[in-house]
């Protein structure tokens, strides 16, 4: 699977120019013949929690996920893109995966909030990342923060994923979450994962960019600067799965006793 993931500044509560810019990087990761595109964590309204909780009309999501699934089917490409979602009385951050024909294959929504703001805007979720079969791949997704939480993708890696997709709003100062975090939850769960973040300035918060696409022995395999940019990597179920053989963390765990620390 050829993996392609933007790098993109989003201007907040412009839904039309944001789409305007997955759908351009859609039509030119289709054309690199990629497989799938990876857009940053609520790209779509941009990433302002609290614009969003006093601005963003929820009525509006049918037509947002109905135009973002017409772009995977325009281009042919697989899509995972991240807006809020309705959960109860409040929003939630979610990202959802949608294949080359639009049809929704995952969503998932996000659990761990980050700061006073979006704890303010959002309400955490609470459902395990889901795992779905893509081309000859098992994929999940979390979101941003909670790539930086050992059990979120843990969670995915002993449901059998191969790749783990994550939009993220990293600011910048944060760079040890790309550099290390990423590659460590890589490593250690035998997946791929790939981390989309924002570059430029959205309302008051400056995004360092640093997107990555991590190989499930850590090793880097597509990096981005601070700019706007599409990385792509070629990602295989035989290499990624290999890693699991010499030292398999995921088989010899013991979580009988991890339940039994936990109460202490």
């Amino acid at each position: 699977m050829l993996l392609a993931l933007l790098q993109a500044n989003a201007v907040p509560l412009d839904m039309a120019g944001n789409l305007a810019v997955i759908d351009a990087a859609a039509s030119d990761a289709a054309a690199a013949g990629a497989d799938l595109l990876l857009t940053p964590e609520l790209f779509v309204p941009g990433y302002d929690p609290e614009r969003i909780h006093a601005e963003f009309e929820p009525g509006q999501l049918p037509r947002l996920r109905h135009e973002l699934a017409d772009i995977a089917r325009n281009h042919g490409i697989a899509l995972v893109y991240s807006l809020p979602r309705v959960d109860g009385a409040r929003l939630s951050i979610s990202a959802t995966l949608v294949d080359a024909a639009g049809a929704e294959l995952l969503d998932y929504g996000k659990v761990h909030l980050f700061g006073d703001a979006e704890r303010a805007a959002f309400v955490g979720a609470t459902e395990a990342p889901g795992v779905v079969q893509f081309k000859d791949l098992f994929l999940s997704i979390v979101i941003c923060y909670d790539v930086e939480f050992p059990e979120t993708v843990r969670a995915a890696g002993v449901r059998g994923a191969d790749v783990v997709l994550v939009p993220t709003a990293l600011a910048h100062g944060f760079d040890e979450v790309p550099q290390v975090l990423v590659r460590a939850r890589a490593l250690e769960n035998h997946v791929a994962l790939a981390y989309a973040n924002h570059c430029g300035v959205e309302s008051s918060v400056a995004f360092g960019g640093g997107s990555v696409i991590v190989g499930a022995d850590g090793g880097f395999l597509a990096t981005a600067g601070p700019d706007a940019t599409l990385l792509y990597a070629q990602l295989d179920a035989e290499t990624i799965r290999s890693t699991r053989k010499d030292v398999p963390y995921l088989s010899e765990r013991r979580p009988e006793l991890y339940a039994e620390w936990a109460r202490h």
